[in-house]
């Protein structure tokens, strides 16, 4: 269920209605009253929850599940568990969306007050010129806030932390100690879209930001929410400036990102990982506690503990230079040749 201090819930919804709303065909007709409160995915399905199979690599974990309704294509509607009614559809991560903005909606500002009411700021809180802090935030003591800067409903943000100035935070928790330079961004939606029967839909993004104790964000980075699951970034971290982290994406304690690195979404980084400046990792990638990414690489695959990689695609440091220095001695050897009279 998403966090309600973030997304306002407006279930329950029948399945009948869900069906009609995606296009589905319902395969149980007795089941059209069935009420449903959320969307979820398959690993936190439950019975009064929605969810989608597309890949059917996934099967297995949908058999294992305990969704209570589930959109997927006609070829795999064996796998749904025996009390989990089946939604029909050729596009089942595009129902998905459709059902996911049907029954959540995220909360937004309201009022005409820059300081809501029902914020909590404890004493020793500093606020610059234009800030605007939201519904139910909170807001530790010793906090300083930098002019107009927008803290959006639910966040809660710890104590003696520095945020500069014109940076946006919705849907985030933030622990002490806490520093967010000027200009970054965080919470905002990840970049989620799939092909539906009408066209592109935005899949709505129900996670969190998680950015825990000492942890430093850079002016002009971005940390995309989650699409279900949190976007963590652990104790310690330390972000340069204009990086973008995408959602999903698990960082570890004591790592060190350079400016202009790109992390895709769901990427796995372990403790103490370190990457140079440009550096970009593809989705779903695994590096391990201790690894080192050379500026400019682009990873492709996991990077096992402790070791170094670089170049495009990435590969072990000593690999990489070894390939340059041939290629770079091929290179002369041929140009030498062409020289020749």
């Amino acid at each position: 269920m998403p966090d309600p201090r973030f997304f306002e819930d407006l279930g329950p919804v029948a399945l009948g209605e869900l069906a009609a709303l995606t296009g589905a065909e319902l395969r149980d007709p007795t089941a059209a009253d069935r009420p449903v409160r959320s969307v979820a995915v398959l690993a936190q399905a439950q019975a009064d929850t929605v969810t989608f199979l597309s890949d059917r690599r996934h099967a297995a974990a949908l058999r294992a599940s305990r969704a209570g309704a589930c959109f997927l294509p006609a070829s795999q509607a064996a796998a749904a568990p025996e009390d989990c009614v089946v939604l029909v559809t050729p596009a089942p991560q595009a129902a998905y969306a459709l059902s996911a903005q049907r029954l959540h909606r995220p909360r937004v500002a309201a009022g005409a007050e820059a300081i809501s009411p029902d914020a909590r700021l404890e004493e020793g809180v500093v606020l610059g010129p234009g800030v605007v802090v939201g519904e139910g935030a909170q807001i530790g003591h010793g906090t300083v806030i930098g002019p107009n800067t927008v803290i959006g409903p639910g966040v809660a943000i710890g104590r003696d932390c520095q945020i500069g100035a014109n940076v946006t935070i919705g849907f985030a928790l933030l622990g002490d100690r806490v520093r967010i330079l000027g200009g970054a961004v965080i919470g905002e939606p990840g970049f989620g879209a799939t092909l539906g029967a009408g066209g592109l839909i935005d899949v709505p993004q129900l996670g969190r930001v998680i950015l825990q104790d000492g942890v430093t964000i850079g002016a002009n980075t971005c940390v995309d929410r989650g699409a279900f699951d949190d976007t963590v970034i652990g104790e310690n971290t330390k972000i340069d400036n204009l990086v973008q982290i995408a959602h999903n994406v698990r960082i570890g304690r004591n790592c060190v990102m350079a400016a202009h690195t790109g992390i895709s979404g769901s990427v796995v980084i372990g403790d103490g990982a370190q990457f140079g400046g440009r550096a970009g990792v593809a989705d779903h990638v695994t590096i391990g506690d201790g690894a080192r990414v050379g500026a400019a690489a682009g990873v492709m695959k996991d990077i096992p503990a402790g070791e170094t990689w670089g170049g495009m695609p990435a590969r072990s440091i000593r690999k990489w230079m070894r390939e340059t220095a041939w290629l770079a001695k091929m290179a002369a050897r041929k140009e030498g040749s062409e020289n020749e009279p």
